[in-house]
């Protein structure tokens, strides 16, 4: 069985250090699981890898939104899936990493895809159809039945393509959740430290994405036309800007708040993490030597 390794965890806790350090030990692929990293030209705010990290080790859905789109958690399962399935046919361990909780939240415990009751003699006919004249065969009838469903499973994830045959033979209950990972091996942890360790981190942060044009990064968003409105720029690191350019807030003040709701997401961080099935919950060292015993055994 497969193996997939998800990291989340509290702001400035370390998690993307780990996933890129892991990455490069055990031959995987990074799936940013950041709500904020997904659009163009938010980099500095949202702490996106360096360009030289992203070209040594691939990582998948940063920048595929322009900073006018929007997005939510079932476009995050049906492209992290997707994500998965090319990172699974090139052989390579699939590292999922970020900080939003309810991505994570999905992805683990499931989210409703129009599920249905499961068939089990539908679901053997399908394998072994697979079995007789291949998977791209059986990817091809879902394709024919719902293309926009085929584009995003590739055709050896064939219990997923089985799956969603189910779904359009049977019919919906947009009640089922259903999880993405069923067939994998999966090991999740959320990475905490004592909270003065991370206000101490997150305060540095701040003061270094500052130091590295924040302020003009947000301008030149403001100058493309992004605006208030746009759910990108509700982001903590953008949204406190717009009181400043109108001279509703001083230069100081705007930078005490970004690091003040910067302190108050990781508080909300923190009790969400707490709800989400299976996460073990561990300071940055417990985590990667968890990780590792999973990925040794």
């Amino acid at each position: 069985m497969n193996k997939i390794v998800i990291i989340t965890g509290l702001t400035a806790s370390g998690k993307s250090g780990l996933a890129l350090k892991l990455a490069k030990k055990y031959n995987g692929e990074i799936i940013s699981a950041d709500s904020v990293q997904i659009y163009r030209g938010l980099d500095i705010g949202s702490a996106k890898e360096s360009i030289v990290n992203r070209n040594q080790i691939k990582h998948h859905l940063i920048d595929i939104k322009s900073f006018d789109e929007t997005y939510n958690v079932g476009e995050f399962i049906t492209d992290c899936k997707r994500a998965i399935d090319e990172i699974i046919v090139k052989k390579k361990l699939p590292i999922i990493v970020g900080g939003t909780g309810l991505y994570v939240k999905a992805l683990i415990e499931g989210y409703s895809l129009g599920g249905t009751i499961k068939n089990s003699k539908f679901r053997d006919e399908y394998t072994n159809l697979a079995l007789e004249k291949g998977n791209e065969y059986v990817w091809n009838i879902l394709n024919e039945k719902n293309s926009e469903r085929a584009k995003s499973v590739h055709y050896n994830n064939l219990k997923r393509v089985i799956r969603y045959l189910e779904i359009e033979q049977f019919g919906n209950d947009t009640d089922a959740k259903e999880s993405v990972l069923d067939e994998f091996d999966v090991i999740s942890v959320g990475i905490i430290e004592d909270r003065e360790k991370i206000y101490s981190r997150i305060d540095t942060r701040v003061d270094e994405m500052i130091s590295s044009g924040l302020e003009e990064e947000v301008k030149t968003l403001i100058f493309n036309g992004a605006n208030r409105d746009n759910q990108s720029m509700n982001s903590i690191g953008y949204k406190e800007w717009f009181d400043y350019f109108d001279g509703l807030k001083s230069y100081e003040e705007t930078i005490s708040l970004i690091k003040q709701h910067s302190r108050n997401y990781c508080k909300r961080q923190l009790t969400f993490l707490k709800t989400i099935r299976n996460l073990q919950l561990l300071t940055l060292k417990e985590a990667e030597v968890t990780i590792e015993n999973f990925l040794k055994s």
